[in-house]
This record gives structure tokens, sequence and C-alpha cells, in this order.
């Protein structure tokens, strides 16, 4: 919803848009690189449109 990652993430493997969003969001309970890797993927993957 900020970037379009996970909405570009769902599309790329077929998955809900939903489900890619609550793992992210469930992802960041965990230690780790998360919002980084958003942040990166926010800047590689393609625009959309």
């Amino acid at each position: 919803m900020i970037a379009g990652v996970c909405a570009g993430l769902a599309h790329r493997f077929g998955l809900p848009v939903f489900l890619v969003r609550l793992l992210f969001v469930l992802s960041c309970l965990l230690p780790g690189p998360q919002v980084v890797l958003y942040i990166v993927l926010w800047i590689l993957l393609p625009k959309a449109g």
C-alpha cells in the first residue's frame, strides 16, 4: 500500500496481496532486516503502469 512492494511480489508469485502483506507484517515481529529489504525492493522493483 505504501510503495506497492507487497502487491508486486504477490503478482509475481501468484499469491493474494493480503497474504503477502500479512506475512510481511508478521515477519516484522521477528529480528532481521525486513524494513531494509522492503526499501531495497522498493528501489529495485519496476514501477507498474
